[in-house]
Order: structure tokens, then C-alpha cells, then sequence
């Protein structure tokens, strides 16, 4: 047991740290406005579902039950399809500090699906936990808005944040008993054919007419990156720990990802570090810490 959370963890460790390299890749392909955001998530979905399906067809074959296959679909839908596209939207329109410190909401958001699905009581120390985090997104939401520009955090990019953090956490809280049920290849198989067949027809025009060969060398490497770490990997791993943690657990490790990527961020220049941004992620971190410290249900 001591062995399978071990690996559980390690797994969402590197998953998250990658996560925050990947707010630095997406922040400089969608700025380059060379590439659409459908684009890029089907450029996503297609290149990892064909290397979880090429991998597939050396392991044993594995049959997925029809009556589980809705249950991919939804999976595919909030685990991938709007995760991912909401992320893409929003990277132009917010920094690379802010998008990290949003996203540190995630396991608020899995509190309160537990308390739905699991029927997890809320407790006053919960509840409390949950304003304060909120407090500080709000008091970072009112300090972004009136800089305005591209490079600056504008309200639809912080609630497309927001919105993304809350997909990825009803697929975090959701689906685990479903996952335990499937390899992890077989399940992500799958969820990678679901996204590419429902993001094609939006994308497959401007992926058809693309000039690659015109694409500067750092896109195609960042392009790379996405494909293969952000994604394949990322996607392996995340139900690797799944399988052998609690879903509040694994989506703590979303603390990983403010480190790395305001480390690069402000090395680079592509941010500052202000006090309100300091405040904000203090009530923000401060209140998960205490939603992770109360008690949960025998």
C-alpha cells in the first residue's frame, strides 16, 4: 500500500510539474496567433491518442464495456475537451502568475464535488477554508482587470481559468471508480478519440490549409513539448495517481505548478511579483491549507 501511494504521488508530482512549464509553452504559442486554440487541442488530441493507441497494440487487449463508454464520453468532455480548450483560451488573455495562482483553486472546487458525490460533510473549518481562497481570487481578479492588454489579466481570462479549474476537478472527483476499472493506456485511448472526433470538424480546415513548414523552429519545439510531455505524458501519469490516491490529494498538487511557473515567469520577464498578487495568493493558499487540514468523513 505504502509502495502504490508512493508512486501515486510521484506521479502527480511530475504531472503538476510539468503543468506549470506547460503555462509558459501555451502562454508563447497562443500569443504567436500562428496556431487557433482548436487547432492546438486537436494537434494535442490527435498526437497522444496515436501514441496511446500505437502502445495499446503491444499490451494485452483490453475490452471496455459498452455500457461504460458514456461515461468516457463525459470524461473526454470535462477531463480533456474543456479543460483543455478553456485553458488555451484563456492563456492570451491572462499572466502566467495569475493563471497559477487561480489554479491553485482546484482542490476548493474538489472539496465541494466530494461533499456532492462522495457526501462528504462541509464542516465550518471546510467552509471557511473555501471563502477565503475565494476572497483571494476575487482581490487578484479586481487588482488584473483595469491593466488591460494582451499581456496583462483580463476578466474572461481568469473566469475561463476559473471554469477550467472546475472541469478538471469534477473529472478528478468523478471518475475514479471508472478508471480503476481500465488500464491506464485503454482508458485514455479512448478518452483522446472522443475529443479528437468532437474538436475535427471545428479545427480541420485551418489544420488542412497550416503551413508548417513556414512555422518557426521554437513553435515546432514548443509545439513538441505540448504534444508530448503537456499532454501524453501528463494524461499517463495524472491516472497513475488516480488509481492510488484520493482525488483531493491528487489535485493538491496543483501547489506545484504556482512554483515552477512564477520561477520561469519573472526569470524571463513575463511577469512581476506585487504585493497584491502576494496577498492574494497567501488567502488563496491559506485557505486550502485549512480545507486540507480538516477532517474528512470515516
Amino acid at each position: 500500500m505504502k509502495v502504490n501511494n508512493a508512486v501515486g504521488h510521484l506521479a502527480c508530482f511530475v504531472a503538476y510539474a510539468i503543468f506549470g512549464v506547460n503555462i509558459i509553452v501555451c502562454k508563447d504559442l497562443t500569443s504567436s496567433q500562428l496556431i487557433s486554440p482548436i487547432a492546438l487541442f486537436t494537434m494535442r488530441s490527435v498526437g497522444a491518442g496515436l501514441l496511446f493507441w500505437l502502445i495499446s497494440f503491444f499490451m494485452p487487449q483490453e475490452k471496455v464495456e459498452w455500457r461504460d463508454h458514456p461515461q468516457i464520453l463525459l470524461a473526454s468532455v470535462l477531463g480533456f475537451l474543456l479543460t483543455q480548450l478553456t485553458f488555451l483560451m484563456a492563456i492570451p488573455s491572462i499572466t502566467p502568475l495569475d493563471c497559477s495562482i487561480t489554479s491553485a483553486m482546484s482542490p476548493i472546487y474538489t472539496m465541494i464535488i466530494a461533499a456532492i458525490v462522495l457526501r462528504e460533510p462541509i464542516t465550518w473549518q471546510k467552509a471557511g477554508g473555501v471563502i477565503l481562497s475565494f476572497a483571494g481570487v476575487i482581490f487578484l481578479l479586481l487588482n488584473s482587470v483595469s491593466a488591460g492588454g494582451a499581456t496583462q489579466t483580463t476578466t474572461i481570462g481568469l473566469l475561463l481559468m476559473i471554469l477550467n479549474c472546475i472541469c478538471f476537478s469534477l473529472y478528478l472527483g468523478i471518475f475514479k471508480p471508472l478508471i480503476g476499472r481500465y488500464s491506464v493506456v485503454t482508458f485514455m485511448k479512448w478518452i483522446f478519440l472522443y475529443s479528437t472526433v468532437m474538436s475535427l470538424p471545428l479545427s480541420a480546415k485551418e489544420l488542412l490549409t497550416l503551413d508548417y513548414v513556414a512555422l518557426p523552429s521554437n513553435i515546432i519545439a514548443e509545439l513538441a513539448f505540448l504534444i508530448l510531455c503537456s499532454t501524453f505524458i501528463t494524461y499517463f501519469l495524472i491516472p497513475v495517481g488516480q488509481k492510488r490516491i484520493r482525488p483531493t490529494l491528487v489535485s493538491m498538487y496543483s501547489y506545484v505548478q504556482p512554483i515552477i511557473a512564477t520561477g520561469i515567469s519573472i526569470y524571463l520577464g513575463m511577469d512581476t511579483l506585487g504585493w497584491q498578487k502576494v496577498l492574494a495568493a497567501i488567502a488563496v493558499f491559506a485557505g486550502v491549507m485549512v480545507v486540507s487540514r480538516s477532517k474528512a468523513r470515516e
